[in-house]
């Protein structure tokens, strides 16, 4: 998996720009604060970190490296506080969709990497690169206040060739059983559903152990040896060697695609510095809460 810096901004995009008053020019979009007062929201440029290599022939990311988006607005302020879509787990997939320029994409089936570097480039726009996130320190134990600069988080660009072009599909020889497996880096929808899932088994089936490794594997894998019965496959999963589970895991993790979380911190109590994972929480939406 390689990295770039992410250069999630060209401040005043030309091409994202020009796509937005293509659009207005054409009629498909009244710009209200260009048509009564004159006004024109900047668009974005954001790189995915899929590159658009998982996607189809015909869909709007195919072999894409970039995608445009419009600056956060009151609107998306009021998307991210609306209970309805808090309720439902949608608010991010809703936020997604009003931002971005071409209307025509669902977020829900964007690549989860893709959604997050979309995501962090729209809190950018809306509050500014940086981010304040309290952090435990692993030396110590204690909480410290920690910068985090947005913009300066490496892309993990994808460099695994699918097993054809255009296919959100990838295969990895499990190193025990020998087992050839086709998967897929997970959706937005993909990880609604795996949530929703738990959500239900913890409260209507009393579920008291945490499934979540075996579900996401569940869904990820698509074939084993050719098999592509979900049963089976879920049956297949919940045998794994862990040898094998973990391998698996691992060469998915280390080449998904997506945003690195992380950047380096210090403790202001020892002093000692750490790579820390960048917890979002509700001030990565609301910085003055």
């Amino acid at each position: 998996m390689s990295t770039r810096n992410n250069e999630i901004f060209s401040q005043g995009d030309p091409e994202g720009a020009a796509a937005i008053r293509e659009a207005h020019a054409s009629g498909r979009v009244r710009d209200t604060m260009l048509d009564d007062f004159g006004i024109e929201i900047p668009a974005e440029t954001v790189p995915l970190p899929s590159q658009g290599l998982a996607y189809p022939e015909g869909h709007p990311f195919h072999r894409q490296s970039t995608v445009d988006i419009t600056a956060m607005t009151a609107r998306e302020e009021d998307i991210l506080t609306s209970q309805a879509l808090i309720k439902k787990g949608t608010v991010i997939t809703e936020l997604i969709r009003s931002c971005l320029v071409n209307k025509a994409v669902r977020p829900d089936f964007l690549l989860s990497g893709d959604r997050n570097a979309i995501m962090v480039a729209i809190r950018i726009t809306g509050y500014g690169r940086e981010y304040e996130a309290t952090i435990n320190c692993e030396s110590c134990g204690e909480n410290s206040d920690s910068g985090f600069d947005l913009a300066a988080l490496p892309i993990k660009s994808l460099t695994l060739e699918p097993v054809a072009p255009g296919q959100n599909c990838f295969e990895f020889k499990l190193p025990r059983t020998g087992a050839v497996v086709n998967f897929k880096f997970l959706t937005g929808a993909d990880e609604e559903q795996i949530l929703s899932d738990h959500e239900r088994k913890k409260k209507k089936l009393k579920v008291k152990t945490d499934s979540l490794v075996t579900a996401k594997l569940e869904k990820a894998i698509i074939s084993v040896n050719g098999i592509e019965d979900r049963s089976k496959i879920a049956n297949f999963v919940r045998r794994m060697p862990a040898g094998d589970s973990r391998a698996l895991r691992k060469f998915m993790d280390e080449h998904e695609p997506g945003v690195e979380m992380k950047a380096w911190t210090t403790c202001e109590h020892c002093g000692e510095d750490q790579l820390a994972s960048m917890p979002i929480g509700a001030t990565f939406f609301w910085p003055d809460a």
